[in-house]
């Protein structure tokens, strides 16, 4: 089977929420991940923190350059993933229509590089 990433695409007003509106999406989110467990699809997850705790870190040129927050200015971020086994796109796709509607973001699908032999 082939491994997909499902990224959440979040912004800041996703971390602002309070508590009480934030909660359904919290419980349909983990009724997800469960289902993706006991069907096998599961891999790996994880939610991230917000992105101002994010560290940039540039090892490119003669010096290693560290620069708190993220890289590219822009108003949509990770906010979090999932690592599933699919046995093909379509089958992903359907999975992260479902985690879309769970977590109440759009979700980005691509598949692992497949190593050569």
């Amino acid at each position: 089977m082939t491994q997909y990433m499902l990224s959440v695409h979040a912004t800041p007003e996703t971390y602002d929420m309070p508590l009480e509106e934030a909660q359904p999406m919290y419980d349909a989110t983990e009724e997800f991940n469960q289902k993706l467990m006991a069907e096998g699809s599961w891999v790996f997850g994880g939610g991230l923190e917000r992105i101002e705790s994010a560290t940039t870190v540039d090892g490119r040129g003669s010096d290693v350059i560290v620069t708190d927050g993220p890289y590219l200015e822009t108003k949509e971020f990770l906010g979090g993933f999932w690592v599933i086994e699919a046995p093909d796109l379509d089958a992903a796709l359907k999975i992260a229509a479902e985690g879309s509607k769970a977590c109440g973001h759009s979700v980005e699908v691509r598949p692992f590089q497949v190593e050569p032999e």
